[in-house]
């Protein structure tokens, strides 16, 4: 954690105390240089003790560097940042003290060039509006030193202790929405579109669909809309209070554990099993299609029998990831289909008449009549879905995740002892503070033999003192 700011040294040392950023047993490296070389000299001699110290009697979770704008100016010289950001990266903490806005974004650029890792920036006034925008993510805060910052930032926020819950509930809400919504889009796609992919084999790639045009485009454009939005705006993995409770779980963002290159091909392989499934499968039991009367269903009734369990299995794998159910996820997942099988009635009906699409003239008695239809659209999304809800089983089970443990306990409501053992570590580290504070305690002037120790014994404070007259 680095803070930058304007105020003189001493503020920004009691700054870092107050808000616990630094220790009393922090060991501080003070930069307060006037020179380049000099500047360069220190770094690179406490670089060196860092290193040849490291692994004996040198803790570097309780290092400490602080150093004034003026040093900083010769610390963000081309031959002096990177020995100052090996040194900076070393430390626990690190305060920028007396530093101007321009400075405060060359050090983040610095950070940002050097380090490949995420910047937050945070800050309240104008002055923090370039350290703001300078990186990857800017958080304002919106009181007494006006809204500029809070207009150039990414995200603001009322107070600072508002951070805590922007990061940890919101920014693993975000996280987690976000990966399921892109997994599931291209699951979606890939699905219908290698449908028709298998298709091609058979008609020797003559460009002949398998599903009508405007069926296509309402796949995106209506029926597989809303469970995207649903699972990217409401879904939720945990509760606010449980993500507050367990901070661990924003490392899952940091290690992307929902959203990776092994967590996208399996979704992809995935989407493929399942188009084969649909494809083969139905087709297997579209084979012989002749009806009672003795005609057949055609193309369409064959490609809109695959187009629903296309449909029906998408939503139920919607319906399988979703952690939190509202009444948007109802109206969305299972929406979507109702409004599918109230789309095609009316849409075989009046597209002919309008000559818009005939494709699908005439097919409903060969489509709601058909056993095979309704077997079809059940029985496949069912297969297709076994192979998927027991992998779930197998990962909850067998190879168990962090949440799925805080999931557990926030389902049934176990109660937790760590509450018990903040309080009880805040109170070792009280106690451990106070007497520190008595072994460094003594008082404010000299206590040399011979000096104001006699007069301070001398002194009764019993006596009453002389009115001056």
């Amino acid at each position: 954690i680095w803070v930058l700011t304007g105020d003189r040294q001493e503020t920004a040392i009691n700054i870092g105390y107050s808000c616990k950023l630094i220790q009393e047993d922090f060991s501080l490296i003070i930069c307060n240089e006037s020179t380049h070389w000099e500047t360069k000299e220190f770094l690179q001699k406490k670089l060196d003790a860092i290193r040849e110290g490291r692994g004996s009697n040198i803790d570097l979770e309780s290092l400490a560097l602080i150093i004034d704008g003026r040093s900083l100016d010769f610390a963000l010289e081309k031959d002096v940042e990177v020995l100052f950001l090996e040194l900076a990266t070393l430390c626990r903490a690190v305060i920028c003290c007396r530093v101007s806005p321009l400075q405060k974004a060359l050090v983040v650029k610095l950070v940002k060039r050097r380090r490949k890792a995420i910047l937050l920036a945070i800050g309240d006034g104008a002055n923090d509006v370039s350290m703001i925008q300078a990186a990857h993510v800017g958080v304002g805060i919106s009181g007494q030193e006006g809204l500029q910052a809070a207009r150039s930032a990414d995200f603001a926020i009322a107070q600072f202790r508002y951070l805590r819950k922007l990061l940890l509930v919101h920014g693993a809400w975000s996280y987690h929405r976000l990966s399921k919504m892109i997994l599931f889009s291209f699951y979606k796609n890939i699905t219908l579109y290698i449908t028709q992919f298998w298709f091609a084999i058979f008609n020797v790639f003559s460009g002949q669909t398998v599903y009508e045009s405007w069926s296509i485009t309402f796949y995106t454009v209506f029926f597989t809309v809303m469970p995207p939005f649903a699972i990217g705006v409401f879904d939720q993995f945990l509760n606010a209070r449980s993500l507050d409770r367990y901070p661990e779980m924003y490392k899952m963002g940091q290690k992307g554990v929902f959203f990776n290159v092994r967590s996208f091909w399996g979704w992809a392989v995935n989407a493929f099993y399942h188009s084969l499934i649909l494809f083969f499968l139905g087709t297997a039991l579209l084979f012989d299609d002749a009806e009672s009367d003795g005609m057949v269903g055609g193309q369409w009734v064959y490609g809109v029998i695959i187009y629903t369990a296309v449909l029906t299995t998408v939503l139920l794998k919607a319906a399988l990831i979703t952690n939190m159910w509202t009444k948007w996820t109802v109206l969305a997942i299972p929406g979507s289909l109702i409004l599918w099988f109230a789309f095609l009635p009316i849409y075989s009906i009046v597209a002919p008449k309008f000559r818009t699409s005939t494709e699908y003239e005439g097919i409903l008695g060969h489509i709601y009549a058909n056993p095979r239809f309704w077997l079809i659209s059940a029985l496949l999304p069912v297969l297709c879905m076994v192979r998927d809800y027991g992998y779930k089983f197998l990962k909850r089970m067998y190879f168990t995740k962090p949440y799925h443990i805080v999931q557990e306990i926030q389902k049934f409501n176990i109660p937790d002892y760590r509450p018990r053992m903040e309080r009880f570590k805040k109170a070792v580290h009280k106690a451990r503070l106070l007497q520190r504070l008595r072994r460094t305690r003594g008082y404010a002037f000299s206590q040399t033999e011979g000096g104001q120790e006699k007069v301070i014994r001398a002194y009764d404070t019993t006596m009453q003192k002389p009115s001056g007259y």
